[in-house]
């Protein structure tokens, strides 16, 4: 009788912890680290020299609701996707694939994280900014999750478009609008993922099967994945390039895109000539290196540039 009575004050105070870990889980805080992070470069880059306080306030505001809004856009994707989680080793973990958490809970979870996100956007940055992160939260949660990721093989090039949005938001946030600044980092970012996330499906093409999934490593094997890799590094090296060659940044930026451009490169060589696990392993951690000191290196260099140009001049 004693065990009866005290079970279920215990099942609260151990359940509690572990029910907030299980909803933090389905927001996937480290993607949603990095949205925000290439969030917040857009907003200082869209800003010239030091933010003032009151824009520095707007940034506040605009990475709490970006933060938001992504993380409603992750608890959907796990709501979405929970069968198919379930069948692959690297998300069978997640509290709806293992049932911990059921779709009623999940789906308010998302709605209540997207509302207050855009409530914040809405009240303290601007509606564009509003709508643009609204229509990131459809591309991924809807167009990319419900339609192209199951249908096609093409679907994280495709869907990577909504991925690619966040110093646009950014800009947006400071500046009103959208200019051609904002959308070169949104191509770099275009042109990124596809490569780092077949590095991605490359050693876990069996999950990928297992679950259905048509991943390019599934429909077309993986020396024509390493070799898609390969090509688009290229490309991405060569879009890297532009901040310099548009006047958005200086010789500092260009000396980090180049290193770490032939970095990257190196990497998806090595991958295409001779294929092993550890190798795609490596190549996938060093692509999110790669992306978060690429906009570091934008943002050291708009504020180091203008001072190395008057030292030179």
């Amino acid at each position: 009788m004693s065990e009866s009575i005290a079970s279920p004050s215990a099942a609260v105070r151990v359940s509690l912890p572990s029910r907030w870990r299980q909803f933090s889980a389905l927001t996937k805080p480290r993607v949603v680290q990095l949205i925000v992070f290439c969030a917040v470069i857009g907003m200082l880059l869209a800003v010239p020299g030091w933010p003032t306080l009151a824009a520095w306030g707007v940034a506040l505001a605009a990475s709490v609701g970006i933060w938001l809004v992504a993380s409603a856009a992750a608890a959907f994707n796990c709501l979405v996707e929970q069968h198919i989680d379930a069948k692959m080793k690297r998300t069978a973990w997640r509290p709806t694939a293992t049932g911990e958490l059921n779709n009623r809970q999940t789906l308010a979870f998302s709605l209540a994280l997207c509302s207050a996100g855009m409530a914040v956007l809405w009240v303290w940055v601007n509606p564009l900014t509003m709508w643009l992160t609204f229509a990131t939260f459809v591309g991924y949660a809807v167009v990319y999750t419900v339609l192209l990721k199951p249908a096609t093989p093409q679907n994280i090039v495709i869907g990577g478009a909504s991925g690619a949005m966040p110093p646009v938001l950014g800009w947006a946030a400071l500046r009103g609008e959208v200019g051609p600044e904002a959308m070169m980092l949104c191509l770099i970012i275009f042109l990124w993922t596809p490569p780092h996330f077949w590095a991605l499906a490359l050693y876990r093409a069996e999950d990928y099967a297992r679950a259905g999934l048509p991943m390019l490593p599934v429909t077309h094997g993986n020396h024509f994945t390493r070799l898609q890799i390969l090509l688009y590094t290229f490309v991405l090296f060569a879009a890297t390039l532009l901040p310099f060659v548009y006047g958005m940044s200086g010789w500092l930026y260009l000396g980090a895109a180049v290193a770490l451009g032939m970095v990257f490169c190196g990497y998806a060589f090595r991958l295409w000539r001779a294929y092993s696990e550890a190798l795609a392993r490596r190549t996938f951690r060093f692509s999110i290196l790669h992306l978060s000191l690429l906009f570091a290196a934008l943002l050291v260099d708009h504020y180091l540039d203008p001072y190395l140009r008057a030292m030179t001049a």
